[in-house]
């Protein structure tokens, strides 16, 4: 029986600490679970609340070790120093501190404009949600890293927010100045999203402008550094995050995701209509879900049909970047934060190959 991520929060959420538990009080950072091996961080407020937190480590570990399939258990404790360092951003923080996430944007003229260091910008866009898109751009976003390309993966999922699970990451970004958000890393991709800012279960309850307004702060207000290429990760359909990027962003084009089957495609089709209105050009698009290998007898099975997404593109005239299995793999990989592309095998060799592609056509 494998360990997941949510087996070990709820051992976490029992151990007790001043004010909560270690869950509550968001202490828990880092949170690493490789096969039996678990690794996380305890972040004390400072030395003193760290020597108070002693007692809780140990019934951490305690705990842990008494659940089944746990190898080993390794947590570190960590203190900010007695140093004043600036509060990092959160949602509706008053001025001066920290970041505001969430204003109404700012008034822009001009056409689509360049992010200064970004060479290339790619948007991953579906027309619809559960075909996989969000799990295509944290395993793109790495592929590219391991084939030596400098990457960067924005999550402009406002509303649903997932690729900081995807990723592994669940540390606040920094603000040395309230203005600028420092991004995180893993993988070898530097990443941001607002899920960062955000309890994992908390809601974003915005309108249109703010949602809008974050998207700008999220491209410009973020200490990107020197890119070959930003993945975007888009919601689904069409709405205003779509509009908003499109219209005053610079995108060397996007990528459409879908599964084979007709219902999906549907979704598909109007996500390639609103890009070619937009005059994004389209760079491919991608069959997800294409084919699943039953890993105890190896029969191949197409579950949502084959070859749509394939046959769709020729009808258009674009390219077809390539099939993604249906492995669940791939999802438990997605869940415990290190996308299969990170490791080896006839998966993450996929998800190469399409990063190869892209390379090659000068896309990446």
């Amino acid at each position: 029986m494998s360990v997941t991520r949510e087996d070990v929060l709820l051992v976490l959420s029992g151990v007790v600490v001043p004010g909560g538990t270690l869950v509550s009080q968001d202490l828990i950072r880092a949170l690493q679970i490789d096969g039996g091996a678990i690794r996380f961080v305890i972040e004390a407020a400072n030395p003193d609340a760290a020597r108070a937190l002693a007692p809780a480590q140990a019934a951490a570990e305690a705990a842990l070790r008494g659940l089944a399939g746990v190898v080993s258990v390794q947590v570190v404790m960590t203190a900010h120093g007695p140093a004043a360092k600036a509060p990092p951003p959160n949602l509706g923080a008053p001025a001066g501190q920290g970041v505001k996430i969430g204003q109404h944007p700012t008034p822009h003229q001009g056409g689509p404009a360049r992010i200064n260091g970004i060479d290339r910008i790619i948007a991953v866009g579906s027309g619809k949600g559960g075909v996989g898109k969000s799990t295509v751009s944290s395993n793109l976003a790495v592929a590219l890293a391991k084939q030596g390309r400098r990457v960067g993966l924005l999550d402009a999922d406002i509303y649903g927010p997932s690729q900081p699970r995807m990723m592994g990451v669940s540390k606040r970004p920094a603000s040395a100045d309230g203005k600028i958000i420092e991004p995180l890393h893993a993988h070898g991709v530097t990443m941001m999203s607002i899920g960062l800012m955000l309890k994992e279960d908390e809601a974003v309850i915005w309108r249109g402008p703010m949602i809008m307004g974050a998207l700008q702060q999220l491209l410009t207000q973020v200490a990107w550094g020197e890119l070959d290429v930003l993945i975007i990760d888009l919601p689904p359909g069409t709405g205003d995050i779509q509009l908003t990027l499109c219209q005053r962003t610079h995108l060397t084009g996007a990528i459409v995701v879908s599964t084979p089957q007709d219902v999906a495609l549907l979704d598909a089709r109007k996500a390639l209509d609103m890009f070619q209105k937009l005059k994004t050009p389209v760079l491919g698009l991608i069959e997800n879900m294409s084919t699943y290998i039953c890993p105890n007898c190896g029969h191949e099975e197409h579950l949502f049909g084959h070859g749509g997404v394939a046959a769709e593109a020729k009808r258009l005239d674009l390219p077809f970047l390539g099939e993604l299995p249906l492995s669940i793999d791939v999802r438990i990989a997605g869940d415990s934060g290190t996308p299969i592309a990170a490791g080896e095998g006839a998966h993450a060799e996929a998800y190469a190959r399409l990063a190869h592609r892209l390379i090659a056509g000068g896309m990446a």
